[in-house]
This record gives C-alpha cells, sequence and structure tokens, in this order.
C-alpha cells in the first residue's frame, strides 16, 4: 500500500485521477477484510459548521464519482481535537484541505495510531493540507524567513514564518503544495537552503505524488519539484506525471 500526496486543486467536475489508485488500493484492503465496499476515513478540519459540511458533501461526492466506496466523514472546527473514532473500522485514511496548523494541531491525539495503521498498510491520501502534515519535518506555513519573503503571504497558512514542526512521520520528505499554482516552490527552496529542512518536494495542483516500497510515482496534469541540497547551493528538478 502507498501513501498519496496531493498538492490540491478543486473543480466540480475534476474526473478525479489523483483519487484512483488510493481508492484501489482502499478497495483490495477491503477484500481482505470481506467488505466489497472499502470505507475511506476521510478527516476535515474547517473554519466553521456551514463550510464543514459543504465541503464534506463535495469530497463525498468526489470520491463515489471515482469509485463504489463508503465514505466516513468526520469533520471538525479549527481549535476541536480528533478523537480515536476516525479512524474506526476503515480501509483507507484521506486527510483533507485547509488551513494546515489546524489540521496538526487536530490529529496531534491521534498522530500513534495513523503511523501505526500506516505502518501496517493503510493507504494514505493527504490533499493539501493533508500532505502538507505527512512529513517528518513539516512545512506548515510562513512567507518569511527572517526578513526576507519567501512566497506570498497569501500561502503563509495565517503566519508569518515559516515554521517547520514534527509532522505525522509518515514520509522523509518536505512537502509544499499548490506549487506552481501558489509559488510555494520559492518557500520550499529557500527553506533548503537555509537549512531548515534537507529538501523536499513541492507539488502541484491535481497531480499527486505516489510514494510506495523504494519508489515515487507522479500522476496528474501537473509537476512535483524536487529540491536538494548541493555543494553550490540547492537543486532543483522536476518529476513530471
Amino acid at each position: 500500500m502507498s501513501i498519496h500526496l496531493v498538492g490540491g486543486g478543486w473543480s466540480e467536475d475534476y474526473d478525479g485521477e489523483v483519487y484512483r489508485e488510493f481508492l484501489v488500493e482502499a478497495t483490495e484492503r477491503a477484500a481482505s477484510s470481506g467488505r466489497e465496499r472499502p470505507r475511506i476515513g476521510v478527516v476535515l478540519v474547517r473554519e466553521d459548521a456551514d463550510t464543514a459540511g459543504a465541503r464534506a458533501e463535495a469530497y463525498r461526492e468526489q470520491l463515489l464519482r471515482v469509485a463504489d466506496c463508503e465514505p466516513v466523514i468526520t469533520s471538525i472546527v479549527e481549535g476541536d481535537l480528533l478523537t480515536s473514532t476516525a479512524l474506526s473500522g476503515i480501509d483507507a485514511l484521506l486527510i483533507g484541505g485547509g488551513l494546515t496548523p489546524a489540521y496538526l494541531d487536530a490529529v496531534v491525539p491521534i498522530v500513534d495510531e495513523i503511523r501505526l495503521l500506516v505502518g501496517d498498510g493503510l493507504p494514505y491520501l493527504g490533499f493539501s493540507a493533508g500532505a502538507m502534515i505527512a512529513s517528518d519535518a513539516a512545512i506548515i506555513g510562513g512567507w518569511k524567513i527572517g526578513d526576507i519573503e519567501v512566497c506570498s503571504e497569501n500561502a503563509g497558512e495565517s503566519l508569518s514564518d515559516v515554521t517547520i514542526v514534527e509532522g505525522l512521520g509518515l514520509v522523509d520528505l518536505a512537502i509544499d503544495v499548490h506549487a506552481a499554482q501558489w509559488g510555494t516552490l520559492s518557500r520550499l527552496v529557500a527553506s533548503t537552503e537555509a537549512g531548515l529542512v534537507d529538501g523536499g518536494v513541492a507539488i502541484d495542483e491535481f497531480t499527486a505524488l505516489i510514494v510506495g516500497d523504494d519508489s515515487l510515482r507522479v500522476v496528474g496534469v501537473g509537476s512535483v519539484w524536487m529540491v536538494s541540497q548541493h555543494d553550490d547551493g540547492v537543486l532543483v528538478s522536476t518529476l513530471g506525471a
């Protein structure tokens, strides 16, 4: 089973390419438990109850558009904490998008359980914020390093200074998202050059990096931008879909 990291992107008529392999893996895991329809745990953290309900229905419709499944949605508002019930009886876990620091705060009580489940082969899909917090060292926002602007303030996730904290620990690469669309590649480059992270990947919208056993693959319409430290500074390359 794999870890699927999606760089964001939302469209009501999207065909769901970045979810397809994730749902295939969920179906396989469900079959091993005697279930025909996989139960997809979906975790959403939204600004308020009204937006939480609307986005929950949007995720449900998107998943059902791709495959016959049973979305099991846990939707909470920013500041609330998740409990183990969000992980009960599921065949795959999807952590959605929104304010990245709020997502990380919300999952703190169940981080160890998520790690154990994914280590046992539970497919994981992180969408935008859910991708960013999957890292060992998670970039959760910010638009400045010291006095230097490294990306748009609009991409700062309500933080000024670029902030790196302990994430879920599912992958050892720092993750940034909405790369080409929001200009966040520069945040990852600057964070690597400053030694805040050892490098990582910035993922375009409607694009997923699939991390399997000793393999990396890209699906979708965009690129995954790989950033690494180099003797002469920082090296940037791309993996195309």
